[in-house]
């Protein structure tokens, strides 16, 4: 089944991703990884002896997320910004299976594909889920890990998917308080606008996102950075910080925001890693 809800709203949505691409700040290349799950589109930017640092997004979001931040990351490392299989972006619609070790495997190929023994990653959201994945199965090809709103560790909160299909009901207004809620920023947001147009042309991932286990979580060997919005309305921020700060994790929850954070809390502790010589292989 394709990702989209019809051709015309994948054409929006790429074309939207294109507009994105032509206003991308600075140089970079576009390269297409043959993986054994499809093709994998990477956008690749800084200094080729930098440390290198892997970029996942987080769902419903292509690589265009980064692209406020590719300045101050391209001066400090060479970058490699994936577009998740199975999200709105250039890579192929395939969606393994989530309890599975296809996901390890494919970014082992992305890895591979461009020499890299070992990166850092900084994630969002169905990103971090991803690296953490990676993480506790390739601990020795994971430098460090930088989480904003990483899902898979503190449950989803319940009520949210229920207050959710409420306000769908009562129509467009409705939908743009549900989005506005999720990631705590106010209706009249371009963000929320965003979102809202990916919602409507776009399948998300439907069922339960596995939650790793303490034994999974005690392979975390690398450094671990995680921020998260203390009024996050999807995740139970407050867990996550727990149990990561429990496997030897930094976690800091931001007061009065959720599952969207600005800013770049990550920045220092990435730089910090790479000093440390974490990134050598």
């Amino acid at each position: 089944m394709t990702i989209y809800k019809s051709e015309d709203g994948a054409r929006l949505l790429r074309e939207r991703y294109l507009d994105a691409l032509r206003a991308w700040p600075g140089p970079r290349d576009e390269v297409r990884v043959p993986t054994p799950e499809g093709e994998t589109f990477v956008l690749v930017a800084g200094p080729a002896e930098a440390p290198p640092l892997m970029l996942l997004h987080g769902s419903g979001s292509n690589s265009a997320e980064w692209a406020h931040r590719i300045p101050s990351l391209t001066g400090r490392f060479r970058v490699y910004a994936v577009d998740i299989i199975g999200e709105p972006g250039m890579s192929a619609q395939t969606r393994p299976p989530l309890d599975s070790d296809r996901y390890a495997r494919w970014l082992d190929v992305v890895l591979d594909h461009f020499g890299v023994a070992k990166a850092a990653f900084l994630t969002s959201s169905f990103g971090g889920w991803l690296a953490l994945d990676y993480a506790t199965r390739r601990p020795e090809r994971v430098a460090a890990l930088a989480l904003r709103c990483p899902i898979g560790i503190g449950p989803m909160k319940k009520g949210f998917v229920v207050k959710a299909v409420l306000l769908t009901l009562l129509g467009e207004k409705g939908r743009r308080k549900s989005v506005a809620g999720v990631l705590g920023e106010p209706a009249s947001s371009p963000i929320v606008a965003h979102q809202l147009l990916v919602s409507a042309n776009y399948r998300y991932r439907t069922g339960p996102f596995p939650v790793f286990g303490d034994a999974a979580l005690g392979r975390l060997t690398m450094p671990v950075y995680a921020v998260a919005g203390a009024e996050d309305a999807m995740v139970d921020s407050a867990t996550t910080k727990r149990r990561l700060e429990a496997a030897g994790a930094v976690v800091d929850l931001v007061p009065g925001t959720g599952h969207y954070l600005p800013g770049e809390a990550d920045l220092g502790f990435l730089t910090h890693a790479a000093a440390n010589g974490d990134f050598t292989a």
